[in-house]
């Protein structure tokens, strides 16, 4: 431990910021004895004080730290979270965020909750990197979905389709649609912001419509299918082998979205 720095012994002091990114192998935060200034994370009724190479995060309610080198280590979405506090760089900015992503440390909805109770979604250059995180979360689950569809042996779907009544209503987007079965995958990958519960009572509409028609909507999310994939397959697979024993579905239009 560097002289005056804040100890990381007692109840919910743990690293975070740049120097937990580093313990958690992130190549675009630089190695913890580079760096000029080292985040202690601690809770709020803690008697620390910022000196010297150290600056005490205090935080309400502190996560569960993991240990990493004997450390205690801050989660990563609070750890980048502390650290975009402090960066005014968007490019540093845009390579921890996508780093995250990619290398599978973090889904984008639990990144953008913990930026977002950290009210950085204020910052320009923190809403393009997070729209830009998104996107490649979004990419990646898509990829991730068509390799179960293939591995797996399911049969072919349409994707990326709208579905709607014959001259009626539109009925919403859906990731994979098997038409012979009334089947709809849909991937979670919201971004819960100031209008979550909107977007969340959105879904859950579009859900409840589709299942009144008939149509069986499997609902996924990029951790799942990232962590346990063969589950997810069988669970299609079984809505798939279960549609000759249900009702048949009301047609509707299967539309390129």
């Amino acid at each position: 431990r560097r002289d005056g720095e804040a100890p990381l012994d007692g109840p919910g002091a743990m690293l975070t910021g740049l120097a937990a990114l580093s313990l958690h192998g992130f190549s675009s935060a630089p190695p913890a004895p580079a760096l000029d200034r080292i985040d202690v994370l601690v809770g709020r009724t803690r008697r620390l004080r910022s000196t010297g190479f150290v600056r005490v995060v205090r935080a309400p309610e502190s996560p569960e730290p993991v240990e990493l080198d004997g450390l205690p280590v801050a989660p990563v979405a609070r750890a980048l979270a502390d650290a975009v506090s402090g960066l005014h760089d968007a490019e540093t900015v845009r390579g921890l965020l996508t780093e995250a992503v990619r290398g599978g440390h973090c889904e984008p909805p639990v990144l953008v909750r913990e930026l977002s109770r950290a009210r950085l979604l204020t910052r320009p250059h923190v809403v393009d990197a997070v729209d830009s995180l998104l996107v490649e979360g979004r990419g990646l689950s898509e990829e991730r979905l068509y390799e179960m569809v293939r591995d797996f042996g399911l049969p072919d779907p349409v994707w990326n389709v709208d579905l709607r009544l014959p001259g009626g209503p539109h009925l919403g987007g859906v990731d994979a649609y098997w038409p012979d079965q009334a089947v709809a995958v849909e991937l979670d990958t919201r971004a819960p912001r100031q209008d979550e519960d909107a977007m969340w009572s959105e879904y859950t509409r579009k859900r409840e419509h589709l299942e009144r028609l008939g149509i069986t909507v499997v609902h996924l999310t990029p951790r799942k299918l990232r962590e346990a994939m063969d589950q997810q397959a069988t669970v299609v697979r079984t809505a798939l082998m279960a549609a000759s024993e249900r009702q048949p579905a009301a047609y509707v239009v299967v539309l390129p979205r």
